[in-house]
């Protein structure tokens, strides 16, 4: 739905909404995607495997609705990673940067009290909307 230069993404590939918000806004030339979480979108449940796991689908959950508002991991600018246990974030880390190689964008990593589901991951982008060009 499109209200006032601004556009609500469905990504049908993505797990629903578990709250009154959009999965991503697509305006002026950028997304801005709701945290996502590693939750596999056809059972409802997080993938099993711990963090790795959830890092993995919550990547692949953000790569989809990113699509659908027609862009892709490769035009992130920015994320922001929430972890409920910065002990562990050598393994997210190992599972982001097999999504982000080259010139990876710009990140920051928080660690926070709990997350919603219990999740031990969620993470947000801002990418361009747009194919990748090279300058």
């Amino acid at each position: 739905m499109v209200i006032r230069g601004r556009e609500a993404l469905i990504a049908d590939k993505a797990p629903k909404a578990i709250g009154p918000y959009s999965l991503g806004i697509r305006t002026r030339g950028l997304i801005f995607t709701s945290g996502t979480l590693g939750v596999d979108p056809k059972t409802g449940e997080f993938a099993p495997g711990g963090i790795e796991a959830e890092t993995r689908q919550a990547l692949h959950n953000l790569a989809n609705i990113l699509e659908a508002g027609g862009s892709s991991l490769d035009l992130v600018v920015k994320t922001t990673v929430f972890m409920s246990d910065l002990g562990e974030f050598s393994k997210m880390n190992d599972v982001y940067a097999e999504f982000f190689t080259g010139e990876p964008p710009a990140r920051s990593t928080v660690q926070v009290a709990a997350l919603p589901k219990g999740a031990a991951v969620e993470i947000e982008a801002v990418a361009v909307v747009g194919q990748v060009h090279s300058d």
